[in-house]
């Protein structure tokens, strides 16, 4: 975790380098994602195994850290504050279920389950239905099943509390735009939208998030890569990561509200 020295001259930084004119919500989004270009991918940051606790970390991203800190500073940006107090407030909110650190259960750690919370917040809008997604259910259980992989599972209150919310999850339905039919889409998304990658893998939601971004008459992918090693726009246009990447069933795009 960045040392609270680091993390301030970070903020001062972004700070001076975005333009002195209001921006619109997406192009300040664009601005505070390229900021942290070619920062390195960092994987299981937040999965210490000790008590749940609010982690802000600007030296390394995966791809949902990634997209909560440039949520959480454009929401400072836009409230004219980026100090670490806001920037640490804004993160919370987004992180956590109902804005509260309760334990590890109250992390938002699956992608489907985080949108609707910050639906329910203000924060987001799912915009999949308006693009042509479609409903579906799915079985969301891939934390309980893999419980090897989480050492906060070791602790039998907290994996009962994760397969109840499981549970819950399971219940909703799961707005997808089939990846075959994703061409001709395009021009419904804007810079700043958040793209993400619905699953094949049984058990899990999304496998992956990150931003959408226009390059002249090409919409790119902005994220956190682990296969780059970093935070990178994908030189290929979307249509071409999603028809790709065979492990996408499709995508759920958001809007930053």
């Amino acid at each position: 975790m960045a040392n609270k020295k680091t993390i301030q001259f970070s903020l001062k930084n972004l700070q001076s380098s975005l333009p002195k004119a209001k921006l619109p919500w997406n192009d300040l989004i664009e601005e505070i994602a390229l900021h942290f270009l070619h920062a390195p991918y960092k994987e299981g940051t937040l999965e210490s195994g000790r008590k749940e606790k609010l982690i802000v970390n600007f030296r390394g991203f995966d791809c949902f850290t990634f997209l909560e800190t440039v949520i959480a500073l454009t929401r400072c940006a836009l409230a004219h504050d980026l100090s670490l107090q806001s920037f640490r407030r804004e993160l919370q909110f987004i992180r956590y279920r109902k804005g509260i650190v309760e334990g590890y259960a109250s992390r938002l750690h699956y992608f489907s389950d985080w949108l609707y919370d910050n639906k329910r917040k203000g924060i987001v809008k799912n915009i999949s239905r308006q693009i042509g997604a479609v409903p579906q259910y799915k079985v969301i259980n891939f934390l309980t099943t893999h419980r090897d992989l989480y050492p906060a599972l070791n602790d039998e209150n907290v994996f009962q509390q994760i397969r109840k919310i499981e549970k819950i999850i399971s219940r909703r339905k799961l707005y997808v735009l089939p990846r075959a039919e994703f061409s001709g889409t395009e021009d419904k998304i804007k810079t700043g939208d958040i793209i993400a990658f619905a699953s094949h893998t049984e058990g899990l939601d999304v496998a992956h998030v990150g931003f959408a971004l226009w390059q002249g008459k090409k919409l790119h992918l902005l994220h956190a890569s682990s296969k780059a090693k970093g935070v990178v726009v994908f030189a290929k246009p979307l249509l071409d990561y999603l028809r790709q990447n065979k492990k996408f069933t499709g995508i759920i795009v958001a809007r930053v509200k």
